[in-house]
């Protein structure tokens, strides 16, 4: 079936919009383990302006929960285009005015203060970016081909981590006193430019079909969170622990590992970056192939042999790293990506989105997946404390990578498979497809159904 013009704009809306909020979150991960320590945390060593610089990049993770309540929420009362619109704006805005902040020998404590802000403030949209633009393909894609198409949305963070990872590599070529005097501003302070690209795509971009009926039925809910915790709990939980274990992977890869990698091996700050755009490519490459796959053999598959796999190859992943050989740093990224992380996180926006009813889609979507962030966006500061304690050996950090693939190994052990769910049902009995009959029935409509298998 091929796509119609309608999902066209919706995938390049996701994709788009997707890539450049994501550009915004990274380029603070690259900028804690790269710069931050010695321009806003002066008064510590720089191992512990490090560690510090990694405790504000998790702030983050802290308030995205709180963005994906309170963003979702309007998601799934006023639409989930407008919101996406509203995240747009917030993170453009908090990832240009990082690029203007002055550093701690100019105004000293006040340095990090406002830069740990601008971080919350960044936590707050991203907490609700992936689970619109997800939930927005998902209920505009055909049923048979909903794991392809809603893949599109984890390719745009991977296209934001290539462009902010990259960013910063064209900043490494600069003289060292110009990338601390003003070279390290240029990738945040180009935010504000892309906002306005990423506004032009998603105002183009159509309400998706399964909220339209939501509206003309009056069928939305008062509180959505009350009401996707009170009815799906045990999916509520699956989606918390589904996420703890990529979100480790890619930011002890994408942030502690360039640290690790330039601070304890030696190596350059260009070739540690270059690994990270290494990653980000081979996951993008993959994550149509993914997801197009989870549309025949199911969602469940998948996401069980990535986690099998982290908690197989993470300590041959830093055997090889350690050698400080980049012909064996680069491929151990490109091994990691392609089997341990681009499984789970193709499937992730359409696995999240077929926990929940579309009543409540975007608030349990977002507030599950981010409370799973939350636990494990802390993961670089992690990785540096466990380093600490065997002088810099990273085996503490790979015996961490093994937990958080056990947790999420339970998490979607527990889960079923829903590849063939109804996706415009307000409210499938949880874990499966039918209408769930305490919801007052006629939760499936007839035109919505058709719009979207049209």
């Amino acid at each position: 079936m091929s796509a119609t013009p309608e999902l066209k704009r919706v995938v390049m809306g996701a994709l788009v919009g997707t890539a450049l909020e994501w550009y915004d979150f990274f380029i603070y991960g690259t900028a804690a383990a790269l710069v931050f320590n010695r321009l806003f945390f002066t008064d510590a060593d720089p191992a512990t302006g490090t560690i510090v610089a990694f405790a504000t990049f998790g702030v983050g993770f802290v308030v995205r929960p709180f963005g994906g309540i309170l963003f979702g929420h309007l998601g799934d009362r006023i639409g989930r285009r407008s919101t996406l619109i509203i995240t747009t704006v917030i993170m453009g805005v908090s990832t240009g005015l990082i690029g203007l902040l002055p550093t701690y020998p100019a105004i000293g404590v006040w340095a990090p203060v406002l830069l740990t802000l601008l971080r919350v403030c960044q936590g707050l949209g991203a907490g609700a970016e992936f689970g619109g633009a997800a939930t927005l393909l998902a209920e505009h894609a055909p049923p048979a081909r909903r794991g392809y198409y809603a893949s599109f949305a984890q390719t745009g963070v991977q296209i934001g981590l290539v462009l902010g990872t990259s960013a910063f590599l064209l900043v490494q070529l600069l003289p060292e006193p110009d990338i601390t005097s003003w070279g390290w501003r240029v990738p945040f302070l180009l935010s504000f430019a892309l906002i306005g690209v990423a506004l032009y795509v998603r105002l183009r971009v159509a309400e998706s079909p399964v909220f339209r009926e939501m509206e003309r039925t009056r069928v939305i809910v008062k509180l959505p969170i009350k009401d996707a915790v009170l009815r799906y709990p045990r999916n509520f939980l699956v989606g918390i622990g589904a996420h703890i274990c990529d979100t480790a992977v890619v930011y002890t890869l994408a942030t502690f590992s360039v640290a690790y990698a330039t601070g304890q091996l030696g190596l350059s700050n260009r070739t540690a970056l270059f690994g990270v755009v290494l990653f980000g490519l081979t996951v993008i490459v993959l994550q149509p192939v993914y997801g197009n796959l989870s549309d025949r053999i199911g969602r469940r598959p998948l996401n069980l042999f990535s986690v099998v796999f982290v908690a197989a190859f993470v300590f041959p992943y830093f055997l090889m790293v350690n050698t400080g050989v980049p012909w064996l740093v680069w491929p151990a990224m490109m091994i990691m990506g392609a089997l341990g992380f681009a499984p789970q996180v193709a499937v992730q926006p359409v696995f999240y989105a077929e926990l929940f009813g579309a009543r409540v889609r975007y608030t349990g979507f977002a507030a599950s997946r981010e409370l799973g962030a939350a636990l494990a966006g802390f993961s670089p500061l992690i990785g540096g404390v466990l380093a600490a304690q065997l002088d810099g050996a990273p085996w503490l950090v790979a015996a961490f990578l093994v937990g958080t693939a056990v947790i999420s190994f339970v998490a979607f052990y527990a889960s079923r498979e829903t590849k063939d769910m109804d996706i415009t049902a307000t409210d499938p009995v949880a874990g499966g497809g039918a209408t769930d009959p305490v919801a007052g029935g006629g939760a499936t409509d007839p035109a919505v159904k058709r719009l979207v298998e049209e």
